[in-house]
């Protein structure tokens, strides 16, 4: 049996430096052995059962779209039903092995997606379009949200054995975290390795059974894990792949009177809509829904006069343009104090004109965007920032058999525009300015979301400020606003980026669990 005092302290997996040519061609040899593995049937995985179905979800690289990664059977509303009740039956099992066992899974699972590393990362690289160095990055935090979900799964059990009551004389009191029940995981697909893993393995680890419905676009990933848990042995049921339709399995299972907890991560719009659809209470439902929410995020990096401003020029181009902008946490704004204004600017066109776009598979810096419908809103929203602003670099789409969009750097952007209000997810950067570094951080709070914020200067005194008043879930100073790590920066906005859920933080798995106080009467 695991004790905390038998397990190394949480330590982030280490990210793979591809510049050893060693490194590269270990991913070159996963490249090729997944390329065998692309086009095949994957199966639903209800219980123990396989199940193929005639309805398929057709992935494809977003870098080749001719090319198929795989075809993925789709669950309908009675598919999701039978899933629904197996993982009920399971949950009675489940809810009952000790929290040191279920951390040994985890534990296990880590181990075997470690040795297979750069299978998983290529797999991605094929199916989202991630670099090499994105593709890795993703995995590590895989990995790492694994190991430090099973350590805080036996913190909270050993708090169950020591949690420091106020004594009363005559009764012996105990307060226990116990699990939920079945939940929904609807994981992304910007991070379909990383999130999805951390949402699954948090609600599991827990003591609950859940139904993964992974993103449309990114579902060959999922199974990856999915068949990786199978195969270290997680009991089947605990986690049942069911992939399908938003509008009929995904509110089919959120509005399920059997539906204990949503965990979900995605756009402001989807979010609220199954925020709505949660609140309500269904025929037979005897609980409150929880629902667990990471949303959009509108982020930006503030620039004052006193800042290194190749530092800060290399971070808003970074925060921009990495995985072409497809992140929750992407910089997509930069408000810079007037009288350094004109010289970040020419800093980060240049930086910007500098990123070569290309296959994923051959590690171009910029790679594609995830499809045709986001290519198609992005394309629109660079056309309303070029009536918004100056338009400095990129703008159109580029070259290859895939959806791919130049890096795109607006100028001189009003704070009320559209470019600076709504969340793009895409390779499009607007650039604002200000008249001093105040007025910056008045223009960065102006907006409704509230994940992640830089702030860059050298000023002691103005850094304690923005600490104080700059409002968003996760704020950095002097570095770019994305690459948050699992222990070290605990994730999660405020407002309309979500419910400030903390991923990789010491309350997560609260929000997959029930404080159950007993008191008990001596004598």
């Amino acid at each position: 049996m695991n004790k905390m005092t038998d397990i190394k302290p949480f330590a982030n997996e280490p990210f793979t430096d591809f510049s050893q040519p060693a490194h590269r061609d270990a991913m070159k040899a996963s490249l090729e052995r997944i390329k065998q593995q692309l086009g095949r049937k994957i199966p639903l995985h209800i219980g123990s059962d396989t199940i193929f179905t005639d309805d398929v979800i057709t992935s494809i690289n977003p870098g080749q779209t001719d090319q198929t990664i795989g075809l993925v059977s789709k669950a309908n509303q009675q598919l999701a039903e039978q899933a629904m009740q197996t993982a009920l039956k399971t949950f009675e099992q489940w809810k009952k092995v000790p929290a040191s066992e279920r951390a040994d899974y985890l534990f296990k699972a880590a181990a075997l997606m470690r040795q297979r590393k750069h299978d998983f990362s290529a797999m991605m690289i094929m199916e989202s379009g991630k670099n090499y160095a994105e593709a890795d990055a993703d995995t590590a935090e895989a990995i790492d949200f694994m190991e430090f979900y099973a350590r805080e799964m036996l913190r909270l059990d050993s708090i169950n054995e020591t949690q420091p009551l106020t004594p009363v004389a005559g009764e012996q009191n105990r307060l226990t975290y116990i699990p939920l029940g079945v939940g929904i995981v609807i994981p992304p697909w910007n991070f379909p390795l990383a999130i999805c893993v951390g949402m699954t393995t948090a609600a599991i680890v827990s003591g609950n059974t859940v139904l993964l419905k992974p993103a449309s676009t990114t579902p060959v990933i999922a199974h990856m894990f999915v068949e990786l848990m199978e195969e270290i042995g997680l009991p089947p049921g605990v986690i049942n792949y069911v992939p399908g339709s938003g509008a009929e399995v995904g509110d089919y299972l959120t509005t399920h009177p059997k539906t204990r907890f949503v965990s979900f991560t995605g756009s402001k719009e989807v979010g609220l809509r199954i925020s709505k659809l949660s609140a309500d209470t269904a025929d037979g439902q005897i609980w409150i829904k929880r629902l667990v929410a990471e949303m959009g995020g509108k982020d930006g990096i503030v620039v004052d006069e006193t800042a290194d401003l190749d530092a800060a020029a290399q971070a808003i181009v970074a925060s921009a343009f990495g995985f072409q902008g497809q992140k929750c946490s992407a910089g997509s704004r930069a408000v810079i104090v007037q009288s350094v204004y004109d010289e970040v600017v020419r800093k980060v066109t240049e930086l910007t004109g500098k990123l070569s776009i290309g296959l994923p598979e051959d590690n171009y810096p910029v790679g594609p965007v995830i499809d045709q419908a986001s290519c198609d809103k992005i394309m629109s929203y660079i056309e309303i920032g070029k009536s918004e602003g100056r338009l400095l670099t990129g703008g159109q789409r580029a070259e290859g058999n895939g959806y791919y969009i130049q890096p795109t750097v607006i100028a001189d952007v009003k704070r009320d525009a559209r470019i600076m209000q709504e969340e793009i997810f895409g390779p499009v950067l607007a650039l604002c300015p200000a008249a001093d570094y105040r007025e910056a951080i008045d223009i960065y709070n102006d907006t409704e979301f509230g994940l992640t914020g830089s702030f860059f200067s050298k000023d002691e005194a103005r850094i304690a400020e923005a600490l104080d008043v700059m409002h968003c879930g996760n704020l950095y100073i002097n570095r770019k606003c994305t690459g948050a790590l699992v222990g070290a920066h605990p994730f999660g906005g405020f407002n309309m980026s979500g419910t400030d859920s903390k991923a990789g933080g010491h309350d997560y798995l609260l929000l997959f669990t029930q404080a159950k106080l007993t008191s008990r009467k001596l004598g």
